[in-house]
């Protein structure tokens, strides 16, 4: 399948055809990673370089897992052992960084919009790994690859999002991928984290949560982002749990192939409870697995022509 993609900086700025590249590539990804030797020559003599201004376990392990199993070179920069702690700016940096010539460089980012910045001053291609309360693109096409996976389909499937959607960039990019593909979606929560106007995002507001789940097909689960908001969202983490954290209790009339989700990292026993997180309906060790197979599909893609 050709494509022109160079840059995976938003889900608005993915083509349908170009998400179905990204999922089928991962497909054949994945298996590579089951082998006992698992790694391919696909980019040897390719370097990627990973710019972290925020902490992060999953998506910057398998980033780099990722780049390392294709065999490219790979340089793993943090905001606190680099000269952006002595003030270095973003532009400043990826000059720098370009200079080196990389292929690509995949930046997470407390601010929105950093990545598109940075993709203006580099000539690398640059992947967003996550920025402010914006997007987190490959987070929801992880998500994507994940239901499609366990549910053998996407188009007309009922999703439900759950949780802090105010400043939540996985919801962001959830919804807008999981629309372009057909998917019927929703949002959950308190009044207070939900954004207002929401709806023109093609979206159906619930707070009351046992309305939301009715005969739905999956649950995406988010994390109270309690390093974004201040104080005086809801009551107490107690109240916001009893009203809309997801326990076994709320999915006994659930449907059988229930699919629950969370981009991790899990607060358990506040937006999901433990049973709930290690039980049949759970697949979220599932989307750490498939973000590395994701992963990989895209530094092929953008690096391997």
């Amino acid at each position: 399948m050709e494509h022109t993609l160079r840059q995976i900086l938003g889900i608005n700025d993915l083509r349908k055809d170009d998400i179905e590249l990204i999922l089928q590539t991962a497909e054949s990804m994945k298996e590579i990673s089951q082998r006992d030797i698992k790694k391919v020559p696909t980019l040897r003599g390719k370097t990627i370089v990973n710019l972290f201004y925020e902490p992060s376990t999953r998506t910057r392990t398998s980033f780099e897992l990722a780049g390392k199993r294709l065999n490219a070179d790979v340089i793993n920069i943090s905001a606190a052992s680099s000269s952006i702690v002595k003030g270095e700016s973003l532009i400043d940096t990826g000059k720098t960084l370009q200079a080196l010539n990389p292929d690509i460089i995949v930046i997470r980012h407390q601010k929105s919009g950093a990545p598109h910045l940075l993709a203006k001053n580099v000539t690398a291609s640059v992947v967003n790994a996550g920025d402010g309360i914006h997007e987190h693109p490959t987070q929801a096409l992880l998500d994507l690859f994940s239901i499609r996976e366990k549910l053998e389909r996407l188009e007309g499937l009922k999703v439900c999002i759950v949780g802090d959607i105010s400043h939540s960039r996985v919801a962001r990019s959830d919804i807008l991928c999981f629309k372009k593909m057909g998917m019927d979606v929703s949002v959950a929560g308190p009044a207070t984290l939900i954004p207002t106007d929401i709806e023109k995002m093609g979206v159906r507001v619930f707070y009351d949560l046992e309305k939301a789940i009715e005969n739905i097909d999956v649950i995406v689960c988010l994390r109270i982002q309690n390093e974004r908001m201040g104080s005086g969202f809801f009551p107490s983490v107690k109240e916001y749990s009893e009203f809309y954290g997801i326990n076994s209790g709320r999915l006994k009339k659930a449907n059988k192939r229930l699919v629950v989700m969370h981009p991790g990292p899990i607060n358990r026993g506040i937006e999901i409870s433990p049973e709930v997180a290690d039980g049949p309906f759970s697949i979220i060790l599932d989307q750490v697995t498939n973000g590395l197979a994701v992963r990989m599909a895209i530094l092929y893609i953008l690096a391997g022509k």
